[in-house]
């Protein structure tokens, strides 16, 4: 049974007992009334004082039948109306005779309501001299509350049958909105369009709360299904290109070692252009190759496994560090890096006392990145390095005066194995240190800043957060 039939059984359902309550209460009130006051008028007129009041002709007692019978003598005093119709209520034993009671009493099929009391008389030890009945007839009442029952029950039949169709005319009307909740849900079971959302323009209930709150929930589906198609390309294009780099220092390395099985075979006189001097040569110049690019190689994999622990995140250790003792480090030991530009240190001064929270550690080989980019880009000119303080944030500037780049490849630089166009196989590396640079950075609540133009140099700004007090000694 599906929600919106069981929705329209229950409500149904109480709606038939509540019309069963209220119908039943109405008719009672009415029996009660309208027998009540029938009752009364019966009692009024059997307290007459005599026999002349008790059957007497007054306008509220011209529906009313009376007769007496006295035990003793047999004798009957009926009422004038009684004695038309020629018609004798039954007389109780005078042993059974209570002090007054009412009963039902049927003529030719005509409803009487009794009232009967016993008349005492003294001299009868204590038993009834006589009887006295009073009778009303209530036909026309009967007739009104056989009416009254009719139109209650069909009444309540027709509320019950007109609820129950627009009640499920209504359910299937508010439950709508759930079936298209549904579509949508069938319709992402089947396919991969996750760009569906449940239109609904109604109120603001429940119903409404639970579409947008499925919308919502589509939406944060389909941030994460494109966030996960997008690292399954990155993914793919991380061992695409690892395999590219790869494969051209394998490449060389294997060729090197077949030379050298190759020459290292020869019979001493099988050629007589490759003396000793010339296989030492060659042998040293293949070695000194294989050695370059097993470190190459090395290189590649401590970049790999750097990245690999950012993508399982994986994070480090922090804790205060001062920035001026660090950018000294920093600036001295890059003095030693391969270089063609001119090194120049700014003014680190207004570092003193200046501490951000991270692993000193990473902020060098986050540092030391930018500055070899640096070099490797310029082949002349000058790569300046200094900071600045703004808004509680430290930024430290790396800047040359380089190749530089187009705008639209800015977007792209921290990407994995990402590198110009122009400067692939000539610049030496493999494009994975400003990957690292980046990741270092975030794990660092910080930001960085790229200005470049082609030809003019690139300046990149690290921008790191302060910390609010010196840490205590």
């Amino acid at each position: 049974m599906s929600i919106k039939l069981r929705l329209t059984a229950w409500y149904s359902g109480i709606l038939a007992v509540m019309l069963l309550a209220f119908s039943a209460s109405i008719f009672v009130f009415f029996y009660i009334n309208t027998y009540g006051d029938i009752k009364d008028r019966l009692r009024d007129q059997a307290k007459g004082e005599s026999l002349d009041t008790l059957f007497d002709n007054r306008l509220d007692a011209q529906n009313l039948f009376g007769q007496m019978y006295f035990y003793d003598s047999g004798k009957f005093i009926q009422s004038l109306n009684l004695t038309h119709i020629d018609l004798r209520f039954d007389i109780p034993a005078q042993q059974n005779l209570k002090d007054e009671e009412f009963k039902d009493a049927y003529y030719k099929g005509y409803h009487f309501l009794v009232y009967q009391k016993a008349v005492n008389i003294e001299g009868y030890n204590n038993n009834p001299a006589a009887v006295l009945q009073m009778a009303a007839y209530t036909g026309e009442q009967d007739k009104l509350l056989d009416r009254l029952k009719t139109i209650l029950i069909t009444g309540s039949f027709a509320t019950l049958i007109a609820a129950f169709t627009f009640g499920l005319f209504l359910a299937r009307k508010a439950m709508s909105p759930i079936g298209k909740v549904i579509e949508a849900a069938e319709g992402i079971q089947t396919g991969n369009d996750l760009s569906v959302r449940i239109e609904y323009d109604g109120p603001p209930d429940e119903i409404g709360r639970l579409i947008r709150t499925v919308n919502s929930m589509l939406g944060r589906m389909e941030g994460f299904y494109k966030n996960l198609e997008d690292s399954y390309a990155a993914q793919r294009r991380f061992v695409s290109d690892a395999s590219h780099e790869l494969r051209t220092p394998l490449t060389t390395i294997r060729g090197n070692i077949e030379l050298l099985q190759k020459v290292w075979e020869l019979e001493p006189g099988e050629n007589p252009s490759l003396d000793e001097a010339a296989i030492r040569q060659m042998s040293v110049e293949s070695v000194h190759d294989i050695a370059d690019e097993a470190k190459r190689m090395s290189r590649l994999v401590a970049d790999m496994l750097s990245l690999a622990r950012a993508d399982t995140g994986r994070t480090f250790e922090k804790e205060p560090i001062a920035l001026e003792p660090m950018m000294n480090e920093v600036a001295r030991r890059a003095v030693f890096l391969p270089r063609e530009a001119e090194w120049i240190t700014g003014d680190l001064s207004i570092l003193n006392g200046k501490y951000v929270l991270g692993n000193k550690d990473y902020l060098q080989q986050m540092l030391f990145i930018f500055i070899d980019n640096a070099f490797k880009y310029t082949p002349s000119g000058e790569v300046t390095f200094d900071a600045v303080v703004y808004q509680h944030q430290v930024g430290i500037r790396v800047k040359d005066t380089g190749i530089g780049m187009e705008k639209d490849e800015v977007p792209h630089i921290f990407d994995r194995f990402y590198r110009a166009d122009e400067s692939r196989g000539i610049t030496e590396g493999i494009g994975l240190g400003l990957s690292i640079a980046k990741w270092i950075i975030d794990e660092h609540g910080g930001s960085v800043e790229v200005v470049t133009r082609q030809g003019e140099g690139t300046t990149f700004v690290i921008w790191l957060p302060l910390l609010f007090a010196a840490p205590l000694e």
